[in-house]
């Protein structure tokens, strides 16, 4: 099934492989295009939230790995649960790649589900690769005094979403529907970070989704102190990591709705996507993709004893990182939170060692409550 929906983005239409394009392109390659070219990223979230992180994450970097090294601008078009810039992505936007949206994961669902709103047709976007495969969760907030989902079977939560088009909403619905739960969805908030600040102030008790990546990197010191209640998980099977949360067809009382739950959980193969448009030419939806297939002149890894090496060959911040060492602490805490494995510096460029260098320790996972930032320790 996650294959089926991978497919989907995947699939590369042959009116997206017009003559025309490909003449035009051929006399001219994929560095020459790019060189002094804006490649416009977008995501369809408020600033803030997991999607939009990432976002800003990959697209810091981007323009060093294109041919042409093209500067990168992010912007952000939150509306309809992200469709808006699905909508924008398929009729506005340039077919030449210099366009790349962060898309949302259920883009594809909703629209084989015969959705309203729907202008895209994910067919004929080009796949450039995702960020990870994680599992969402719906979850409540701990002021709720819900604790597992079978509470939802028997009171209200009330849960906050972007719109019908997002997760947020389909995955607490089809509960309602299939199953039996009392979710009652709010939709509207521009974004994940929104819904956050609404479950602070007591407006919503909980999120109708929020991938596990991103609690566990954007709000640990949460789940440490128990902030977060994980109801359910989303995707084809348990995560090792939430070995005794339910999956959405874990709860199906039959196995027709037990088809439809996975058929709704099998994006998560395609967590966080990043693609760009129809009628791109081959050859630089490719140079796209090289980006995450190349190797890494900057960056690369090696197994070791116990665990794997971070090799950082090109610092993006030495000359402030000599007058404020307490900034390469910064370096290793935030390895740790995205990994979710101690870290542990061996080389530093400050000490003449021409590198960084950071040993993963794969046996000494990172510990749920440790502080989101730490001096490290000397090697």
């Amino acid at each position: 099934m996650a294959r089926l929906v991978l497919t989907l983005f995947t699939v590369l239409p042959l009116a997206a492989l017009v003559a025309p394009a490909q003449a035009q392109s051929a006399a001219q390659s994929v560095a020459d295009f790019y060189r002094g070219k804006t490649i416009t990223m977008a995501v369809g979230t408020s600033p803030g939230g997991d999607y939009d992180l990432r976002m800003r994450m990959v697209g810091r970097y981007l323009g060093k790995y294109i041919p042409g090294n093209p500067t990168i601008v992010a912007t952000n078009m939150p509306g309809a649960g992200q469709m808006l810039v699905a909508n924008w992505l398929a009729n506005v936007a340039p077919k030449d790649g210099t366009a790349i949206v962060a898309l949302s994961q259920n883009m594809a669902v909703h629209q084989a589900t015969g959705a309203s709103g729907v202008r895209y047709d994910v067919r004929q976007f080009h796949w450039i690769g995702n960020t990870t495969d994680t599992p969402n969760v719906i979850n409540a907030w701990h002021t709720t005094g819900i604790h597992t989902i079978q509470d939802v079977m028997q009171r209200e939560l009330v849960v906050g979403a972007t719109g019908t088009a997002s997760g947020s909403f389909l995955y607490p619905y089809a509960l309602n529907q299939l199953v039996g739960t009392k979710f009652k969805i709010v939709t509207g908030y521009p974004g994940g970070n929104d819904i956050n600040l609404a479950m602070e102030r007591g407006e919503v008790g909980g999120r109708g989704s929020n991938s596990w990546a991103s609690w566990k990197s954007t709000r640990p010191q949460w789940l440490a102190e128990k902030k977060v209640i994980v109801l359910v998980q989303v995707g084809v099977k348990r995560n090792p990591e939430l070995p005794d949360v339910p999956t959405l067809q874990d709860m199906a009382k039959n196995d027709a709705d037990r088809q439809v739950l996975i058929f709704i959980s099998a994006d998560t193969a395609i967590s966080r996507p990043l693609v760009t448009s129809a009628g791109v030419p081959r050859e630089r939806v490719e140079a796209l993709r090289g980006v995450y297939e190349g190797e890494d002149p900057f960056m690369e890894a090696e197994e070791v004893s116990g665990g794997f090496r971070l090799i950082e060959h090109n610092c993006p911040f030495l000359n402030v990182a000599l007058e404020r060492p307490a900034l390469c602490s910064l370096t290793v805490s935030l390895l740790s939170r995205l990994l979710g494995f101690e870290v542990v510096r061996e080389e530093r460029f400050q000490s003449g060692d021409g590198r960084c260098s950071f040993r993963v320790l794969m046996d000494k996972p990172r510990a749920p409550d440790a502080p989101p930032f730490q001096r490290e320790r000397k090697s």
